[in-house]
């Protein structure tokens, strides 16, 4: 498999003006034009079954190996997110308040680098690669339109296995595989709350129902709720990002809005915290004389390795790299991952890659979805080459 990596390298140069090219000109959501478009021009003159979404604008594209056999497939995903960058960078976003803070323009550019060395390679493939080119991770649920539009099933066949990676700006050594079986990342649920009283003059408190304390009491009772009603082995998290209330000093508003969001690892958890959250605001609104509008918008499950399939990543990345270069993490994190999609009905594992640049200390550079967020291009090769190896490993296991 070392011919992975050197001809990965080869291709580094193509690999960093791609990754450069989508950096440039971010897009957000589910309606991704300019970097399908750059996607589509990267896979051009290449063996490969290409069909776009309908809903989104995805690129699905299959690679036929030289032997029937099983198929898998190899997840990157595309789009942005509203950040405006503060980088002094080259390359730096030129769509005001839109950055590649996450790292997708690098899965992207790795996952296009992995078709053309799988593409070179496929009369040794015994079987058929997916390549997922995926809009709307970040909060818009495009692994499930995909999912919905027919992507595991785009060979003909169901894929056996599915893949996808991660860079991380920080925390993780520059260049460090990292992964675990079992849960990886965390449900994320929003919770939305609308506390309604009745306004009135700020003077005058007792002639009115103020949400704002009560509003504030919730906040502080679902900290509560965590840290004395669920086990911390189990871990919960719920964060209150968003609280909305009143327009200036000496008026008491008629509601107050506030919004969080809730981590949870198993689905009792998941389950329990939702029922109880809404008993809590629920039952201070009702002690302090007002009504609360209360519920819950779209949220991810769970994302969980296959035991085997982390067991596999984890192996090939030490026959294509050397010891060394994967760590196997004691325990899961509290960011969520739409690929949770494709795990519930696919095994497969979720692997992340350092990409802290070496100018920066992994333990305090600014981590994903911060405006300072910055990934090194040198990982770029190293990306490329895994997805490649673990697709044309995988399926001569199979």
């Amino acid at each position: 498999m070392s011919s992975f990596t050197e001809s990965a390298q080869d291709m580094r140069d193509e690999l960093v003006r791609l990754r450069h090219s989508l950096h440039t000109t971010p897009e957000i959501g589910l309606t991704l034009p300019r970097t399908q478009e750059k996607v589509l021009a990267a896979l051009d003159g290449l063996p490969l079954e290409i069909t776009t979404g309908t809903s989104l604008s995805s690129v699905t594209a299959v690679l036929r190996g030289g032997r029937p056999g099983p198929a898998v497939l190899l997840r990157g995903d595309m789009d942005a997110l509203p950040v405006a960058e503060r980088n002094d960078l080259p390359y730096i976003s030129q769509n005001d308040g839109q950055m590649h803070a996450c790292g997708h323009d690098l899965h992207t550019a790795m996952l296009a680098g992995a078709a053309h060395l799988l593409a070179a390679r496929r009369t040794e493939l015994a079987g058929d690669v997916v390549f997922m080119f995926q809009p709307g991770e970040e909060g818009y649920e495009g692994a499930k339109y995909m999912i919905d539009e027919g992507v595991l099933d785009a060979p003909g066949q169901r894929v056996a296995a599915a893949y996808g990676m991660h860079v991380v700006s920080a925390m993780l050594p520059p260049a460090l595989f990292a992964s675990r079986p079992g849960p990886l990342m965390a449900a994320a649920d929003t919770f939305l709350v609308t506390v309604k009283g009745k306004g009135g003059h700020g003077s005058s408190p007792h002639r009115a129902l103020d949400p704002i304390p009560a509003a504030c009491e919730m906040v502080t009772a679902l900290q509560t709720l965590v840290t004395r009603q669920f086990d911390v082995f189990d871990p919960v998290v719920i964060t209150v990002g968003s609280f909305h209330a009143g327009t200036v000093d000496n008026v008491i508003p008629d509601d107050a809005h506030f919004q969080a969001t809730i981590r949870t690892f198993s689905k009792e958890n998941r389950a329990l915290v939702k029922r109880r959250v809404i008993e809590v605001v629920e039952g201070i609104a009702a002690a302090n004389g007002l009504t609360v509008e209360a519920g819950f918008g779209m949220g991810y499950p769970v994302t969980v390795n296959n035991a085997s399939e982390a067991e596999f990543a984890g192996q090939t990345v030490e026959e294509l790299f050397g010891p060394g270069r994967f760590f196997v993490s004691p325990q899961p994190v509290m960011g969520s991952e739409d690929f949770s999609y494709v795990l519930e009905q696919v095994p497969g594992a979720f692997i992340f890659l350092g990409a802290c640049p070496a100018d920066r200390d992994p333990a305090s550079a600014p981590y994903n979805h911060s405006p300072e967020a910055a990934f090194d291009d040198a990982v770029l090769p190293d990306g490329a080459a895994l997805y490649a190896a673990l697709a044309h490993a995988r399926l001569a296991s199979l």
